[in-house]
């Protein structure tokens, strides 16, 4: 396998661990405002991921910047393509670090609302445009032969892509049910795998239409197997919450993104970036990477900060391993 190969799989399993830990920290932003029923419960549900979601961000900027040193051209032609909706990802981002940090500096009911209002648009809005944004690039955009987007902001907004937001909005708010679940006690609890029961059934019908839409356009024998993973992944993961197994459901509800993530890239390579314009104006591992001396440096700093990332993040997630309930919250003191 040469080295390009290894980085379209790395990054692959970048992506797929952004989605699987920032799906679940969009997931409790949305739910604020639909399975709490008041500030405290608001209060519970964002001190889940209070400790962990600046660090599940990481996986994020690690993925674009793996992309801009191994795929240069890769990068240059989706950053420049998607510029007004990755901008728009990106101030959204801002805005909802921002309102965790500042949410409760003030008592006064006016701010902490703006800022509840703030974090559930930023974690809805987000997790609607990466779908979108990766059903383009699996469909492919109109990409001229000198490697450069020619569309307009209008034509990433097709049927596909559309269809891949709401599955990725519907998704993420699943898994996010599911981590609710999973990591709080009482009444919330309980409501919470109902609503995820709901969730995953609704989740379930939207991702087979992309699934079979995508397998049906661009896929192949491997990405069949893993759309059949997804699937069954899927399914197991909707009957471990309705029997009330949230941590069977929550590595499933993972599985499903793992598998539905690694179906997109297998129907991608040896394209990085389809042209819907000509086959040959394509972007692919090959003309789009960069020089076999920067990658193989690129492969030596990757074996040596992965596992020790992958130790402090794993650490956090173990220290802050416990529920929570309402019983936790104190009164609001300024």
């Amino acid at each position: 396998m040469e080295l390009h190969d290894v980085w379209f799989v790395l990054i692959a399993v970048l992506w797929t661990g952004y989605f699987f830990l920032e799906g679940f920290d969009f997931g409790i932003g949305v739910l604020t405002k639909v399975l709490a029923r008041d500030r405290t419960e608001r209060r519970v549900l964002i001190n889940t991921i209070g400790p962990v979601w600046d660090g599940n961000e990481v996986w994020l900027l690690t993925a674009g910047g793996a992309t801009f040193a191994a795929f240069p051209e890769w990068y240059a032609t989706l950053f420049s393509g998607f510029y007004l909706p990755l901008l728009f990802i990106l101030v959204c981002l801002i805005v909802r670090g921002v309102a965790f940090e500042y949410r409760h500096k003030r008592n006064e009911e006016r701010w902490q609302t703006n800022w509840e209002h703030a974090i559930f648009w930023t974690s809805l809005l987000p997790a609607v445009l990466w779908g979108v944004a990766f059903g383009n690039i699996v469909r492919g955009v109109k990409i001229d032969q000198d490697m450069e987007y020619v569309g307009n902001f209008w034509d990433l907004l097709n049927p596909y892509a559309i269809l891949g937001g709401l599955v990725t909005l519907f998704l993420f708010t699943f898994h996010g049910a599911v981590f609710a679940a999973l990591k709080t006690d009482g009444d919330i609890r309980v409501r919470a795998r109902k609503l995820g029961l709901g969730l995953g059934l609704a989740t379930a019908v939207l991702a087979l239409v992309f699934l079979l839409w995508t397998q049906a356009d661009t896929g192949n024998g491997k990405s069949l197997v893993a759309m059949l993973v997804a699937v069954v992944a899927l399914v197991g993961a909707i009957g471990a919450i309705k029997v009330g197994r949230e941590g069977w459901s929550f590595a499933l509800s993972g599985v499903t993104i793992a598998a539905a993530v690694a179906m997109l890239f297998l129907t991608l390579f040896p394209n990085v970036m389809p042209s819907s314009l000509n086959e040959e104006w394509n972007l692919t591992v090959t003309n789009a990477s960069s020089s076999p001396y920067t990658l193989k440096i690129m492969t030596w700093c990757a074996a040596i900060a992965t596992p020790l990332v992958l130790l402090y993040q794993g650490w956090t997630y173990w220290v802050f391993r416990k529920r929570i309930g309402t019983q936790h919250i104190a009164a609001d003191v300024h």
